[in-house]
Order: structure tokens, then C-alpha cells, then sequence
């Protein structure tokens, strides 16, 4: 792609100035992959970070609710349940309870699926990174070997 950094890919006949040189392409090379390699990585985190800041604010806020909600609930629902079912107020407190958990622990599955779901976003990340180690590799294997001369 033309908006792309180039990386060289030339190759050497043996000689040790060529080597010398293509050593010091080669690590240019590895430099500017490293560093494309971490403006990739920065653009992804900020685009993660984007998806899962509703997800995790109702996260927290279902955990806090979870906590928070039982006393008061239990105290206040409880008493009315038992008042008006004539239950024990033992038997009205754990009904309450229960049914409170049950709710805020519904909130929390829900939103921590999304949230598990918007951290995908490393996906190109790791793609490219791992495109990069093959052709360092590549390099790495292949470098130092004399170009083969063509007869005619």
C-alpha cells in the first residue's frame, strides 16, 4: 500500500561492506517494524478502550448495586412481604434476598459478555505482529546466502 512505510528488501552478494550494509538495513528495518508494531498496538488499545467503557461502567455499577442493594432491600421488602403474606419475617428476609441477587447477578453476566466481547480489538494486533516475526525469520534464514548467478 502506498501509505505504508517501505521496508527495504534488497539482498547481498557476499561482500562485507554489502554485509555490513545489509545488517544495517536490516536492523532499520526491524526498528520500523517495532515501531509500526506499537503505533498498531496504541491505535487498537484506544479503540478497546472506546468499546469497553460502557460494558465495565455497568459492570461496576451492577457490582455496586449488588452490594449496596442487599441490606436495603432485605430491611425494606422484607418487612412488607411479611406483613403482607403474614410470613415469618425470617422466611420474608430470604425470599427478598434471593430474588435481589438474582437481579443484580443478571446485570453483571449481561454486561460482562460485552464487555468480554469488546476486547477484540487486538485481534490486528497480533495478525500483524505475528506477519512480522515470519518475515524477520525469513530474512534471518535467508541472509548471508550468495545470490545465485545465471548462466548463459
Amino acid at each position: 500500500m502506498d501509505d505504508q512505510t517501505k521496508v527495504k528488501n534488497g539482498s547481498t552478494n557476499g561482500s562485507a561492506e554489502n554485509m555490513v550494509g545489509s545488517i544495517a538495513d536490516f536492523g532499520n528495518d526491524v526498528a520500523t517494524l517495532a515501531e509500526l508494531q506499537l503505533k498498531l498496538a496504541a491505535l487498537d488499545f484506544k479503540e478497546t478502550a472506546a468499546r469497553a467503557l460502557i460494558p465495565l461502567a455497568l459492570v461496576v455499577v451492577g457490582l455496586v448495586v449488588m452490594l449496596s442493594s442487599v441490606p436495603v432491600a432485605i430491611g425494606g421488602v422484607s418487612l412488607l412481604i411479611a406483613q403482607v403474606t403474614r410470613l415469618s419475617l425470617g422466611w420474608a428476609l430470604l425470599l427478598t434476598a434471593i430474588v435481589t441477587l438474582g437481579l443484580a447477578t443478571l446485570v453483571v453476566v449481561v454486561a460482562g459478555r460485552k464487555l468480554g466481547a469488546s476486547l477484540e480489538g487486538f485481534r490486528r494486533s497480533k495478525e500483524e505482529l505475528a506477519r512480522n516475526i515470519s518475515w524477520i525469520r525469513t530474512v534471518l534464514v535467508h541472509s548471508g546466502r550468495a545470490v545465485p548467478r545465471r548462466r548463459w
